[in-house]
């Protein structure tokens, strides 16, 4: 079996890198003519319609049971990637305060960046792929050869509806190391081709002005994920608006959130690829529920200020240190 399922992962591969090195003569033409198509005879209105690939907004946060940033005040938290691994991914809680700086992705091309006074909450992997991007990052962690900013092109073209044929040979390549061929047809509907300036001046007149930016974006990612040759810097250009965004008051840096498991979870993103975590896990808790895991890919760092990147979160920390060893007593199952 396992040699079956390697000859089909080769295959695979080489189907995709060589459908992709076909499509690079006429391809830009093609998307053209494909987006005019979609967009005549009434189909702008099917496309303004469309989801988003990931839809989670701060409508989405819950906010109850949350705590001000005070709350643990003091209190100095344990390195999280020092607790077992879970089989499924993540990792095993036990009661405690615990704290990891991790990799993490931007999901809302055509947005800015973090800053200093955002605040960022708790909230759901939601939209048509959400199932995807959760496999691709929870993968990602078995691939160490696979670079972040290769993961970040990937999740860059997901979010704009870049069917997965009209994927560049660098992207499928990254799609086809972290998918089987199987979760690759997972890519594949919800998606659009690039639409000429014509259609995009139209669409944009029928939105509001902070959709307007992720329109744009997402309809120049799709450009660049099929051109063959994109770079990441290119990618970041429309996916990273200059400037920062104002924050919101009520939504202070530091804000804890209430996880629908009991324990309570707050954001510090350092720019969208690099998020401290802080998890507390009261021991009432653990005595409830002894399986409780942390599985960073099921949540969405979710800013209030609806101008700012959501993050997708990893169970990947950065600059680990494993010769420390845990002062917390804790016997996990």
């Amino acid at each position: 079996m396992k040699i079956q399922k390697l000859f089909a992962v080769l295959i695979a591969c080489t189907f995709y890198i060589t459908a992709a090195h076909a499509q690079l003569g006429g391809l830009g033409k093609k998307l053209l003519e494909k987006g005019t198509d979609i967009a005549s005879g009434g189909g702008l209105n099917k496309i303004l319609k469309q989801p988003q690939a990931i839809s989670t907004s701060f409508k989405d946060v819950n906010k109850t049971g949350s705590k001000p940033p005070s709350f643990m005040e003091g209190q100095q938290p344990e390195p999280l990637y020092l607790l077992p691994k879970a089989p499924g991914g993540g990792f095993k809680l036990c009661a405690g305060f615990f704290e990891m700086t991790n990799k993490s992705y931007c999901l809302h091309a055509g947005t800015h960046g973090p800053s200093k006074g955002d605040g960022y909450m708790l909230a759901p992997v939601l939209g048509p792929k959400a199932d995807v991007v959760i496999l691709i990052l929870k993968n990602a962690e078995k691939h160490p050869e696979v670079k972040q900013r290769s993961i970040q092109v990937l999740l860059w073209a997901i979010v704009a509806r870049t069917r997965f044929a009209d994927f560049g040979t660098d992207i499928k390549l990254t799609a086809t190391t972290l998918l089987s061929p199987q979760e690759l047809l997972m890519l594949e509907g919800g998606a659009l081709g690039v639409l000429p300036a014509s259609v995009m001046a139209k669409a944009k007149d029928q939105l509001p002005p902070a959709a307007q930016s992720v329109f744009e974006a997402e309809n120049n990612i799709r450009q660049l994920a099929a051109s063959g040759n994109a770079s990441y810097e290119e990618m970041e250009k429309y996916a990273l608006l200059a400037g920062v965004a104002q924050a919101d008051p009520e939504v202070p840096s530091g804000i804890w959130s209430l996880h629908p498991d009991g324990y309570y979870i707050r954001y510090f993103p350092r720019g969208y690829s690099i998020t401290r975590m802080q998890i507390y896990v009261p021991k009432e808790l653990i005595d409830a529920k002894p399986d409780l895991v942390y599985d960073g890919p099921k949540g969405i760092a979710c800013p209030a200020n609806v101008g700012a990147q959501r993050l997708a979160q990893t169970n990947e920390p950065l600059n680990a240190d494993y010769s420390q060893k845990l002062k917390t007593n804790c016997n996990p199952l």
